[in-house]
């Protein structure tokens, strides 16, 4: 009972946010601070996401294959490699290094 209720929770707080963002005035979404913020805010999601799950297993830090993937990755695109070439390069070198017994 106690995940149905967790699942219910959770439906209700997407749906008052979802209405909150739509309950915003015109005026609000318009001033330079907030454009600004709703313009990086993916990108630092996405940056933290990428670093939480290129260098933490559970609760600790770790330095593995999924780090050196994530290293070539950032080499290829300072590179400018075309975004299938980067994914390519990560996987490979992921895979190549976990091959190695990283």
């Amino acid at each position: 009972m106690n995940i149905w209720l967790a699942i219910g929770l959770t439906v209700a707080s997407c749906y008052a946010v979802k209405l909150a963002g739509l309950l915003v005035p015109a005026g609000v979404l318009e001033r330079p601070l907030v454009r600004r913020l709703a313009a990086l805010l993916p990108v630092a999601l996405l940056a933290a996401l990428t670093a939480q799950q290129a260098f933490a297993d559970g609760r600790a830090l770790v330095l593995d294959a999924r780090a050196a993937g994530l290293a070539a990755a950032a080499v290829a695109l300072l590179l400018r490699a075309p975004f299938l070439l980067v994914v390519a390069v990560a996987v490979l070198v992921t895979a190549g290094v976990r091959a190695l017994g990283g």
